[in-house]
C-alpha cells in the first residue's frame, strides 16, 4: 500500500509538473512572439533570453507552490538554487535556437519546441534532485 501512495504521489507531482510547464512555456513562448514579431528584435536568441527570464519566473513559483509542495528548504535557498539551474537552462535554450534559427534559417518555432523538449529533460531532473529536494 505505502508504494502504491508514493507512486500514485509521483504521478500526480508529474501532472502539476506538466501543468505547470504548459502554462511557463505559454507565458515564455508569448514574450518570445512578441519580441520577435511586434518589438522586431533582430536576433531569435536574443528575444529568447527576455522571455526565458519570464518563463523562468512563472515557472519557478509554479514549482514552489504547486508542484514540488512537500519542499523543506527556505524560498532562498530554493531560488538560488533554481536560478543557476535555470541560467544553464535559458543558455541551452538560447543555444539551440541560435544554431537553428540564427545559424540555420529553420523558424524559430521549430527550434522553440526543439529547444523546449531539452529543457523539460533537464528542468524536472534538476527541480526534483536539487531545488526541491526533501
Amino acid at each position: 500500500m505505502t508504494n502504491l501512495v508514493h507512486t500514485d504521489g509521483r504521478a500526480n507531482e508529474a501532472i502539476r509538473y506538466v501543468f505547470n510547464g504548459l502554462v511557463a512555456t505559454g507565458a515564455h513562448f508569448a514574450v518570445l512572439t512578441i519580441g520577435i514579431q511586434v518589438l522586431h528584435i533582430p536576433l531569435a536568441a536574443v528575444a529568447n533570453l527576455f522571455a526565458a527570464i519570464v518563463g523562468i519566473t512563472v515557472s519557478f513559483l509554479g514549482s514552489r507552490y504547486f508542484v514540488f509542495r512537500g519542499h523543506t528548504r527556505s524560498i532562498l535557498v530554493q531560488a538560488t538554487s533554481f536560478v543557476g539551474l535555470y541560467a544553464i537552462i535559458a543558455l541551452l535554450h538560447a543555444g539551440v535556437l541560435f544554431v537553428l534559427t540564427d545559424m540555420l534559417g529553420i523558424d524559430f518555432r521549430i527550434g522553440f519546441l526543439v529547444a523546449t523538449g531539452l529543457q523539460v529533460l533537464v528542468s524536472y531532473l534538476g527541480n526534483r534532485k536539487i531545488v526541491f529536494s526533501k
